[in-house]
């Protein structure tokens, strides 16, 4: 009999994959910026929290977020006031933000069809778990991880072994869903 090959345990990204990054746009143009730059803002981020990882640091995806944006800021909008100020209003978005209109489906499916759903997210399991819990979803996914607990940021391999001890099942076993736009 063949080896059942469907994996047991689907682990999202959460940036992007689950959640709609647009209405940060609206954010960044509360602050004098051009709804635009989102997309560059974000991939900075990445970038910057990738490059911390591969020097072998580690930085806290709010920090590299809040960085990012006050960087962007003093090159877009020398002199902004407050930039404290501002940039933790695009932050406080965070956990506000919609999914995707096709998501809630999409996981209600998956879920019903035995997969076990988890997140894994270089932000915060916390944020993670606000907007899924808003979005109906709370209970589709039996855990929310951030690389928090890995001390390294996806694509490190140390954050998917971190995940997949959590949820106890060998590589083989598991799938990562991840969807990036731009």
């Amino acid at each position: 009999m063949p080896r059942d090959t469907r994996p047991e345990v689907l682990v999202f990204d959460v940036n992007e994959t689950l959640t709609d990054m647009g209405p940060l746009s609206a954010r960044l143009e509360d602050i004098g910026l051009p709804g635009h730059l989102l997309p560059i803002w974000f991939a900075g981020v990445l970038r910057d929290g990738f490059a911390v990882t591969l020097a072998g640091g580690h930085a806290a995806f709010a920090a590299v977020a809040r960085d990012g944006l006050r960087s962007l800021l003093a090159r877009e909008r020398p002199g902004t006031p407050d930039p404290g100020a501002a940039v933790d209003h695009v932050l406080a978005a965070l956990p506000g933000l919609p999914v995707h209109p096709d998501v809630p489906d999409g996981v209600r499916a998956l879920h019903a069809a035995g997969h076990r759903l988890v997140t894994l997210t270089n932000g915060s399991a916390d944020t993670t778990r606000s907007v899924l819990d808003r979005a109906g979803l709370g209970d589709c996914f039996e855990a929310h991880l951030d690389v928090e607990g890995a001390g390294r940021w996806k694509p490190a391999p140390e954050a998917y072994a971190y995940a997949l001890r959590t949820v106890g099942v060998p590589a083989e076993r598991a799938m990562l869903v991840a969807v990036h736009r731009s």
